[in-house]
């Protein structure tokens, strides 16, 4: 029984960082910005310190997930956790702006393995009762960590924008867990041939591929977008924008926690259906007024959908793979996620050209309500065909 909290809580512990990744140093941009104020576009270069690897984990996901369905999980884990320590800490004794993204790009890969290799464990150890339970707890913990490690990182960065960079050596003690408390689960379709062979991706993980994508689309507006809303409003102060990005993050834990009961009483697909009409409509509520109280109603709207959709995807993903392809697929999932991240802001950037942020927050979030009724209308259809 302690072996088995202690896997659990070593799994949760090692979800918490990939939130990490970017919550840690997002306090430390402008002083860096500063700093490297010398270097030709420092202002774009210290952005993209927070955004590459987010490009990174999309890119290199897919590669992990094929290596840990023929190598194993935890000898890859092992590797990407010191790769984590390596390029997160980087910054903190590099002086070279250039250095510092390729360390980042590096911390990418790490995340993108560490990720994938977490969600694959949770379908070797855990039967499907049990992963609706654990993939709902586990995105509440990496919401509660995100606010935690954002908090530090800002405490850290006050007294240098170098000091958040070494809490990525807090990997190293996740090695020292996973050493003694994971096991490498036993594959029994373990042919390689067979891996090779079935890695054609099928229409149902073709949807589910787009579900996280589309997802994390239209979620990472809030992170991106909302401050510069707040401000349209005349709310300059950062702080009141954090607030409303956390009480996000904190809404999301509620609908986390209860992902396991939902997930009883409904389909994915309406989960989904779920999913976009709580960001479509926290998001129309975010662009309806100018009131901050209002605007804090539609991020816990948001938030509440947000909870439900990283255990739905992973859910829905495991429920529907083999074990000799599940690294592989994850890895996609994961890949699909991130590419989704990094994509929003270049997906709404000609959109704000032409409209208000207010005006911008509503189209959104009609988009997204849009959507949301595309699933319901495909689950109608699955419906009418059972029948």
């Amino acid at each position: 029984m302690t072996r088995t909290i202690s896997k659990k809580w070593t799994l949760f512990l090692t979800s918490t960082l990939t939130v990490m990744a970017g919550a840690t140093i997002a306090p430390s941009l402008p002083q860096m910005a500063s700093v490297f104020a010398n270097v030709p576009n420092a202002q774009l270069l210290s952005k993209l310190v927070l955004t590459v690897p987010a490009l990174t984990i999309a890119i290199s996901s897919p590669f992990t997930g094929k290596l840990i369905d023929n190598f194993g999980r935890l000898r890859i884990l092992y590797i990407c956790l010191i790769l984590y320590t390596l390029g997160g800490a980087s910054g903190y004794i590099l002086d070279n702006l250039y250095l510092i993204l390729v360390g980042r790009a590096l911390l990418g890969i790490s995340v993108g393995g560490i990720m994938t290799i977490v969600v694959t464990l949770v379908g070797d150890y855990y039967n499907k009762s049990e992963q609706s339970t654990f993939l709902g707890q586990q995105s509440a913990f990496m919401g509660l960590g995100g606010v935690v490690f954002l908090s530090l990182g800002g405490v850290l960065a006050d007294i240098s924008w170098r000091y958040p960079f070494l809490i990525y050596t807090f990997s190293l003690a996740i090695l020292l867990l996973a050493i003694v408390f994971l096991r490498e689960p036993e594959i029994t379709e373990k042919n390689f041939s067979e891996i090779q062979g079935s890695n054609k991706i099928p229409q149902l993980i073709w949807g589910i591929l787009v579900s996280g994508f589309f997802g994390m689309l239209f979620f990472y507006i809030v992170p991106v977008q909302l401050p510069f809303l707040l401000k349209s409003y005349g709310i300059q102060s950062n702080a009141m924008a954090g607030y409303a990005i956390a009480t996000c993050t904190l809404a999301s834990t509620v609908t986390s926690l209860g992902y396991k009961w939902t997930r009883n009483q409904f389909t994915n697909e309406t989960i989904m259906t779920i999913i976009f009409w709580c960001l479509g409509i926290g998001l129309l509520i975010a662009g309806l007024t100018g009131s901050y109280v209002i605007v804090l109603l539609g991020m816990v709207t948001v938030g509440l959908g947000v909870g439900l959709l990283m255990p739905n995807i992973n859910s829905w993903l495991l429920e529907n793979v083999k074990e000799s392809n599940r690294g592989y697929f994850t890895g996609l999932l994961t890949s699909s996620i991130f590419i989704g991240q990094f994509i929003s802001p270049i997906v709404i950037a000609p959109f704000s050209k032409y409209l208000t942020m207010d005006l911008l927050f509503l189209f959104a979030g009609g988009i997204s309500c849009c959507v949301g009724g595309v699933y319901l209308c495909v689950l109608n259809i699955k419906i009418k065909l059972i029948e």
